[in-house]
């Protein structure tokens, strides 16, 4: 009997299935009629008309049920436009394939709050300063770079440090494969660090501690293990799983020691990849040079890329003209984790953009055309933050030297509530600001902001014949708070009214135009002299409204009425007031405005 079960295992036909399938693909896979493979998966309560989709785990059961063995096909289809998490799929079920996998360098991102020492420690490490070239002390674009120990290669991916730049900190992470956590022994644990450490614990990256400014006075390594304690990073040394290294990235202590670290890390978790596919890369950060055009940083996920292979990336494509490693060296192909920047682009990329191979230049072409068309839609809605045509908004045009620093511009300004006021982006673009610009923001009211850009003398006349702002800024937050103070200019008031009294119109003594004396019972609340308007009514009729400009209590000025005393008033407005009306009193606050 188990014979026969064996050779029932030996004669199941293998079949290579797509992370998702339609049932009519599934079906020609299997070689089956459409209506076989509906009713199996009715069978086992599964209801999908012809053109509908099923995950790989759905249709690995069906298959096993019809007597077949299925593997995930990690191939691209010709026709698919794959995201990046797409290629961390491929990425990390290639170990369960049947292709030889072969070594690859660890991808390594440095994370840890502002001003402690993450990019020191980056340029400890590849030995060229960058923190003091970066206007406002914050690494503003984003790069990577290889380095060798032990003649083991480290790819290191630099995420900026500051707060706002919490999308692209997510960013580096999520290609990362090692983080490594970078706190200050004179302060500890930040809100920004909290912020990093729940997400590397969400997304279960191996980590390491690097305790930083060991060498500092007021340095307290003790309470940084406590308080990361706290928040579960337990280290080895307190009987945790997360290695800890104690150095200054400034004086070059403990740089050996953290690298050591990585490789063992890197060696427990062995990383592996598939040199002999088509490369897989994403996209880091894309600018437009002068002289050699489009731009792209990448890091290699998987596969291979080579000099003139055409790919499409996102909404552009191209062919690989050329290819840089991290220090400038051309070379023919980039392996996996290795990060380079490639030229033959026809425009610049956006970030987190995959390299994709494609098998001819007019598939790259119609592919990249494919995609522009499904984004227009979504460049639409990215247009308007707020798409209500009765918000008042400010148009806005912004160009920028690399395209992270739009994405990181435009985190911050998403932040802010856009309930009451919005920011309209007419356009936004990497390179600097031209004509074209200046037409643009002239005909669609906009402003022009500029990021770490430059503006041509042509385009600084138009601006000035044609009226049209023009700011450019070394630092975003600067920029950020110039468009937060045209939003605040912008914000309608705020004006909180606070009931105070009512009071019976028992008496009118003068009237002359625009202002009565008047006598009456205070029959609610109270009433204050000062800054307090008036609602008049008849019955249950408002029929106008004035203000109180002096209260008396026999003849004699005071500041309070309070229930059922009897005193007289000024009122002034043109509305004429009798007796048996009643006078509703109320003050008005104009709230501090708040985005």
């Amino acid at each position: 009997m188990d014979e026969k079960k064996d050779e029932e295992k030996i004669e199941k036909k293998s079949v290579k299935i797509p992370s998702t399938v339609t049932v009519k693909k599934f079906a020609e896979i299997l070689d089956l009629p459409v209506t076989t493979l509906i009713a199996e998966l009715m069978k086992n309560g599964i209801m999908a008309t012809i053109n509908e989709e099923i995950d790989f785990d759905t249709a690995a059961i069906i298959a096993e049920d019809l007597e077949y063995t299925a593997t995930e096909d990690l191939e691209i289809a010709d026709d698919e436009l794959i995201t990046l998490e797409k290629v961390l799929d491929i990425c990390s079920k290639e170990k369960d394939g049947d292709e030889k996998l072969e070594q690859r360098p660890p991808i390594v991102t440095i994370l840890g709050h502002v001003d402690h020492g993450k990019t020191t420690l980056l340029d400890t490490i590849r030995k060229k300063s960058v923190a003091e070239s970066e206007s406002g002390g914050i690494t503003q674009h984003i790069s990577a770079y290889q380095t060798k120990k032990r003649g083991k290669l480290i790819t290191f991916i630099d995420t900026p440090g500051h707060e706002a730049f919490a999308a692209m900190r997510e960013r580096g992470v999520s290609i990362a494969d090692i983080a490594v956590l970078v706190v200050a022994a004179d302060d500890g644990v930040r809100p920004q660090t909290k912020e990093v450490i729940k997400y590397l614990k969400d997304k279960k990256i191996p980590t390491i501690v690097a305790i930083n400014k060991i060498d500092k006075p007021n340095a307290n390594s003790m309470r940084v293990k406590q308080e990361l304690a706290d928040l579960d990073i337990m280290i080895e040394e307190w009987g945790g799983s997360v290695m800890c290294n104690e150095i200054s990235a400034k004086n070059n202590i403990g740089i050996t020691d953290i690298l050591e670290s990585i490789l063992l890390l890197a060696e427990v978790e062995d990383f592996q990849a598939n040199t002999k596919r088509d490369g897989l890369a994403v996209v880091l950060e894309s600018h437009k040079d002068p002289q050699k055009g489009p731009v792209a940083t990448v890091v290699v996920k998987t596969g291979t890329l080579r000099v003139g292979q055409d790919v499409n990336v996102g909404k552009t494509y191209g062919r690989i003209r050329h290819i840089e490693d991290s220090r400038g060296h051309s070379i023919d192909k980039a392996p996996p984790s290795a990060p380079v920047t490639l030229f033959g682009l026809t425009d610049t990329a956006n970030t987190n953009d995959i390299v994709q191979v494609a098998n001819a230049k007019r598939s790259a072409r119609l592919k990249s055309q494919e995609m522009a068309t499904r984004l227009a839609g979504d460049k639409k809605q990215v247009k308007s933050i707020n798409d209500n045509d009765d918000t008042p908004k400010i148009n806005i045009i912004i160009k920028s030297d690399v395209q992270g620093s739009i994405e990181a511009i435009d985190q911050i300004l998403g932040a802010i509530p856009q309930n009451k006021v919005a920011v309209n982006y007419v356009d936004t673009g990497v390179g600097n600001i031209t004509e074209s610009d200046v037409r643009l923001a002239s005909s669609s009211d906009a402003l022009i902001y500029g990021f770490n850009v430059d503006m041509s003398p042509v385009a600084k006349r138009m601006a000035t014949d044609d009226e049209v702002t023009v700011s450019t800024y070394k630092v975003i937050y600067e920029l950020v708070d110039d468009i937060k103070e045209r939003l605040l200019a912008i914000l309608p008031d705020e004006i909180e009214r606070t009931d105070i009294g009512e009071l019976e119109v028992l008496g009118v003594f003068f009237t002359e135009k625009g202002m009565m004396i008047i006598g009456g019972r205070v029959t609610k609340g109270k009433i204050v002299a000062k800054d307090v308007k008036i609602d008049v009514f008849r019955k249950d009729t408002q029929i106008g409204t004035g203000e109180l400009t002096n209260l008396q209590h026999n003849k004699v000025d005071i500041n309070e009425v309070k229930k059922g005393k009897e005193c007289g008033i000024t009122f002034t407005g043109e509305t004429k007031i009798k007796v048996g009306d009643t006078l509703q009193l109320y003050t008005e606050i104009l709230q501090p405005k708040e985005l």
